[in-house]
């Protein structure tokens, strides 16, 4: 392609390049976030390889403000000429009780967002198994997460592409250290079990706050994530609690804590099975005996 075929800079630009961005805000201010949230998906689809040409995603959508500014800015990629890969919007109802199951159906068919909606009551086999007052959140995201490899399947897709941001990698990190007593998160690209299906998270690079000042500054109809009555209390709440003193006592606390995650030094920590001690000899010394070479 052209230099002269690629759309304009994105300051350049007309706002309305796609129904979902119809009324977006004319603020300086509002053009630096679109601006910045674009260069950061772009920054993680590079840096991880997510992108292969002619693919199908399923992006997944829980009408959450993250996964409305997922599917916003991978439209606004794929209308620029930089995302060549086939996407199709996917929202699984999962009959928890006050679910609005017209919400996301009714704002994908007025955008003209190819899409599939998909009703499971994967409530009522998670409260039949959970006692009341525990957490719901790892049975019902195993649930869900089955239904969406079955679906990406269904429909051809090579990637199920989720809304997971940085905030949601650094409290993941946290909860496997504090209570797994591992050093892990969540990877922006992993392969499945079956190895048939990709899973990404495009917005690994992506604050929260941005997600959250996109959304509500393009008014799309936020559906909360607390339906099924057992989020507070979560240790995760708790986790998030703690990344906000750390950010209110020190500003850009959270990025300094992702660049570390992106910066790791196996030699730097006390893992035998990523670094190899037994190697280290002084100069002119051999091996110890049964020592790797």
């Amino acid at each position: 392609m052209l230099d002269a075929d690629l759309p304009p800079p994105l300051e350049d630009a007309p706002d309305d390049i796609h129904p979902l961005f119809a009324g977006a805000p004319r603020t300086t201010e509002f053009r630096k976030l679109r601006k910045r949230l674009v260069q950061d998906v772009r920054e993680a689809l590079g840096r991880y390889a997510m992108v292969t040409p002619g693919h199908r995603w399923l992006v997944c959508l829980s009408g959450g403000k993250d996964s409305y500014t997922l599917l916003a800015i991978l439209h606004e990629l794929k209308w620029r000429g930089l995302l060549p890969v086939d996407l199709l919007a996917c929202n699984l109802d999962q009959g928890q009780p006050g679910f609005p199951a017209t919400v996301l159906p009714d704002f994908l068919t007025r955008m003209g967002v190819p899409h599939r909606i998909e009703y499971q009551d994967t409530y009522s086999v998670v409260t039949a198994r959970i006692p009341a007052g525990k957490t719901y959140c790892s049975l019902c995201s195993r649930l869900r997460r089955g239904n969406l490899y079955r679906i990406a399947r269904e429909e051809g897709c090579q990637a199920v592409v989720l809304g997971h941001h940085r905030d949601d990698i650094l409290e993941t990190f946290f909860l496997n250290l504090f209570h797994g007593a591992r050093l892990a998160a969540m990877p922006p690209k992993l392969l499945n079990d079956e190895g048939d299906l990709l899973v990404l998270r495009p917005l690994a690079h992506v604050a929260e706050a941005d997600c959250d000042r996109f959304a509500r500054a393009m008014g799309y109809p936020i559906i909360p994530c607390d339906l099924c009555g057992s989020q507070e209390g979560l240790q995760r709440a708790r986790i998030k609690a703690l990344l906000d003193e750390w950010e209110r006592a020190h500003p850009g606390r959270r990025a300094a804590l992702f660049r570390a995650l992106c910066s790791v030094r196996p030699s730097q920590l006390p893992d035998p099975d990523l670094w190899d001690f037994a190697a280290l000899v002084p100069r002119g010394e051999s091996l110890p005996e049964g020592a790797a070479s």
